[in-house]
């Protein structure tokens, strides 16, 4: 492959094996309350509003209590598997392999979006990382794939758009279009290329930064483009799970208009590189999920295929033990249990956060949640000041705890960079 990108071969061998800015914005702090206008106040709906899907043919779920929490390119090719995965709280497929009988999803209330484009099935999957792979540009795509010929003519053009348009073309009427971006949307390219990509052809978008398991993405030239001069990260700003947050963040700075339209998080779950250093813990999975939870993203999308280390499957859940999958079930019953609340608005104007800290506040009825995770690697207390009534106490959600609130304001610990906490204010005045 010559002096292509190693992120490049690790794209190309994907399709291959599965068969087919500005400095760091981490800090969790707010302007404070009395300084915001009323008129900020708000109850923001989440992005594409409450019933996005429902004008989609066969749409995913507009139910208050569905989250997405997806498998990419899985094998449904027997009932068995299914429901394994559907026992670890998976509901959701995005993208499968071409020997998959989506229907096998279909008949056990699951959710399939696929480039199968057959009929049951819940949106159309269009081709993954083209802004990597073919780059931003009109060119002429040869109709080749990663791996297989040149893919652009000339070899060396840019011809991204048109391998997405002639794609787009081939999407059934009526059903929700998704794609999957990479490092080009994040890191590479400027933000009139990536606002390209993001709003010109798709309704459900994300992109896949896999911030504890890749080992080039702290270079200079990917994750480090995020300084006003890029260098390379250290591992303590690389490695650390809000940065999962911060990929969110930067797909939905791109959406126009403005929160148009859902973005959802990518979160490896194994080793999605040959040559990493080693897989992602349970620790950092949560954490990964929470963050891009606060974020904003409408959905997660676990990469459950694992090239290195101990366990190479491209069924993480299935073949990589007991212990990873009890893991990864416990975490997708927290998120479901908790979908009402993050599908509710989102609260805005009302929190002040005194610490490196990401928050997500959200109203539901007459109680207010805080979902919150920290921003850096170090230990740190942090203080939360609301502007309007609270109780007493705090209950911390899945900790068996609960904390004094004093003059509308609560302090907490969060141990290093892995750490989330979920707040519950019960009859809230807010």
């Amino acid at each position: 492959m010559g002096n292509t990108h190693p992120e490049l071969v690790r794209s190309l061998g994907k399709y291959l094996v599965l068969a087919s800015a500005g400095v760091l914005a981490l800090s969790g702090c707010s302007p404070s309350p009395e300084n915001i206008d009323a008129s900020q106040r708000t109850r923001q709906a989440i992005d594409g509003g409450a019933d996005y899907y429902a004008q989609f043919t066969n749409g995913l779920s507009d139910e208050a209590s569905f989250f997405p929490l997806a498998l990419w390119h899985e094998s449904l090719t027997d009932v068995a598997g299914v429901q394994t995965d559907k026992s670890f709280g998976i509901n959701t497929y995005v993208e499968v392999t071409p020997d998959s009988d989506p229907s096998l999803a279909w008949d056990n209330n699951m959710y399939v979006l696929s480039s199968l484009a057959t009929e049951q099935q819940n949106g159309y999957v269009l081709p993954d990382e083209v802004d990597m792979w073919a780059k931003s540009g009109e060119g002429v795509w040869t109709g080749a794939w990663p791996g297989e010929a040149p893919v652009c003519e000339p070899e060396e053009s840019r011809c991204g758009y048109t391998v997405m348009e002639k794609s787009l073309a081939k999407a059934p009427e009526g059903l929700a279009v998704y794609a999957n971006f990479g490092k080009g949307v994040t890191f590479w390219d400027p933000d009139e290329p990536g606002k390209h990509f993001v709003n010109s052809y798709a309704d459900i978008v994300s992109a896949d930064n896999y911030w504890f398991t890749d080992p080039y993405i702290c270079s200079q030239h990917e994750g480090g483009t995020r300084f006003a001069t890029p260098r390379d990260m250290t591992a303590d700003e690389c490695r650390l799970a809000a940065n999962y947050g911060w990929t969110v963040q930067r797909v939905r700075g791109l959406v126009e208009p403005e929160s148009d339209m859902p973005v959802w998080g990518f979160v490896e779950i194994g080793l999605p590189f040959a040559d990493g250093a080693r897989a992602i813990t349970a620790q950092e999975t949560r954490a990964a999920v929470w963050q891009s939870i606060i974020a904003g993203a409408r959905g997660i999308v676990y990469f459950n295929h694992s090239f290195g280390g101990s366990c190479q499957s491209q069924h993480v859940l299935r073949d990589c033990g007991a212990k990873l999958s009890s893991n990864i079930q416990s975490l997708n019953s927290e998120v479901t249990a908790l979908a009402p609340v993050i599908n509710a608005p989102t609260l805005q104007g009302q929190l002040t956060v005194e610490g490196n800290t990401q928050t997500l506040v959200k109203s539901l009825g007459e109680d207010l949640y805080i979902f919150a995770g920290s921003a850096q690697s170090a230990g740190q207390k942090t203080n939360f000041s609301l502007s309007c009534d609270v109780p007493k106490e705090v209950e911390v959600l899945g900790e068996d705890r609960t904390i004094t609130t004093s003059g509308g304001m609560f302090t907490d610990s969060f141990a290093d960079g892995n750490s989330i906490h979920l707040y519950k204010l019960t009859n809230a005045g807010c």
